[in-house]
């Protein structure tokens, strides 16, 4: 029995949880049977006094006792698309539906683990946000436009192209411009939360940058399937980006994290990343507002990368599509059989209604994809939001080395400008795998093969 069942079967994160695992063990080392530890475990639920003078099963009952009132009796329902999730990042899953305010989730299929909510993970909340199911790069987002270049420029012009992309963006931590970036979103009341006032000149001078991490930008062929908007079926050059609100968006959320942490002391350990805020108090709208703006201040980071870099190479754009992926939405869904509006959180996952048009990206080697939501009701009309990794930063340092990845790449095809070991291909899962695993939440209408790709140099720290 895992700390899963032991969550199904109610009992309570933190002291009670350690001393059930506790006493499971305790009491299959000293024969019990096996196949009775789920009524035993029910048994001292159900009185945890009676069992408080038992040598085997007091530190249980008492820690039973001891616990504030739970939270849930069992987790809200979500559903999980995708098989072989990592365990940890199911469970983070599982412990976001104990929470008071939840009401439904749903679980992508390149989900892995993060901090409080798991990436990939989807959350519906009663009228409350949380910080951390939103995300560090608050609005974190795709951009794809399809400029008016030959394809075969791709081969002919390469250094041109990678000059424009070196010339009109800037990777890693604290990265800026000398010579800031123009942009109306800076025109905005910055004024709305504290932390967005300080960090206004912070967030002009980051204006058009990149970050690092998992941030990219990257020259590519994309290969439309169907009329897209204005764009007949065909295969372009395009320009494909990924990236947030930088370190003002990170700032917004530490700030607003800690607040919840503080106002929900009586969360257990294990919850507290995913402390909220009621949107009927001022803490909460002032997050809401801040994250608002985060939103629009991504959404310049990438239009001041693609206009800056259409212009540098003096083309026109065809098609422009984007969308977030780190954000929080008030949205009416089904819940329990009634409509209502709620809360809607996509950590890492694709809003895909009916009909609107999104991008899902692999790798540095593998296709991305333009697809249209087909607006699944159990997902909360959402998809995942990449190919999700399968290996920590860490280890993927520890296990590749450019010699065998140059070779790799070299073979995919793809010209590497810079980027971090962590970042490699293998570090991520089959993007095929992954959108077969969501046929019944999107359809793909286009996909983008990466040509020519820009990361944050090695050895830059990345941003969630």
């Amino acid at each position: 029995m895992n700390t899963k069942d032991l969550l199904h079967l109610g009992v309570p994160l933190g002291e009670p949880m350690r001393r059930a695992t506790d006493f499971i063990s305790r009491f299959v080392l000293g024969g019990g049977d096996k196949t009775r530890i789920e009524d035993e475990v029910r048994a001292i639920l159900a009185n945890p006094a009676a069992f408080v003078d038992d040598p085997l099963r007091s530190e249980f009952a008492k820690a039973l006792r001891a616990a504030p009132p739970a939270a849930r009796a069992e987790p809200v329902k979500y559903r999980q698309w995708g098989d072989g999730l990592e365990d940890e990042a199911v469970m983070q899953m599982e412990k976001a539906c104990l929470l008071p305010v939840s009401v439904a989730g749903a679980l992508m299929p390149d989900a892995h683990v993060g901090y409080g909510l798991p990436i990939g993970g989807v959350l519906a909340t009663d009228n409350a946000v949380i910080p951390y199911a939103v995300g560090v790069d608050i609005a974190c987002r795709m951009k794809m436009t399809v400029l008016d270049i030959p394809v075969n420029d791709l081969d002919r012009k390469q250094d041109r192209l990678a000059g424009a992309i070196g010339a009109e963006t800037r990777f890693g931590v604290g990265a800026a411009f000398k010579q800031r970036r123009e942009h109306d979103v800076m025109d905005a009341d910055w004024s709305i939360s504290p932390i967005t006032k300080a960090n206004k000149d912070r967030a002009a001078s980051q204006l058009g940058t990149s970050g690092s991490g998992n941030h990219f930008v990257e020259f590519g062929l994309f290969t439309s399937h169907e009329k897209i908007h204005d764009l007949e079926p065909g295969t372009y050059l395009a320009l494909l980006s990924h990236s947030g609100s930088r370190g003002t968006g990170a700032a917004v959320c530490d700030y607003y994290s800690k607040l919840a942490v503080k106002k929900h002391p009586e969360l257990p350990k294990e919850l507290q990343r995913l402390a909220w805020l009621s949107l009927d108090e001022e803490e909460g709208q002032e997050y809401w507002a801040a994250m608002e703006l985060m939103g629009r201040y991504a959404a310049a980071n990438h239009a001041c990368i693609h206009k800056h870099i259409a212009r540098n190479l003096g083309v026109q754009v065809r098609l422009d599509l984007e969308n977030h992926h780190n954000f929080a939405w008030k949205e009416r869904h089904v819940i329990g059989g009634v409509e209502r509006e709620v809360i809607v959180h996509r950590k890492g996952a694709t809003p895909a209604d009916e009909g609107v048009l999104g991008i899902i990206p692999g790798s540095m080697a593998s296709p991305g994809f333009v697809v249209r939501g087909k607006g699944n009701a159990a997902s909360l009309n959402s998809a995942s939001h990449g190919a999700g990794r399968v290996m920590s930063r860490t280890q993927a340092i520890k296990t590749f080395n450019w010699k065998d990845v140059n070779r790799f790449l070299k073979e995919k095809g793809i010209t590497l400008i810079s980027a971090g070991l962590d970042e490699v291909p293998m570090v991520y899962k089959n993007i095929r795998e992954v959108m077969a695993a969501q046929r019944d939440l999107v359809k793909v209408v286009g996909q983008f093969d990466p040509k020519l790709v820009k990361m944050a140099p090695h050895g830059e720290r990345p941003e969630d």
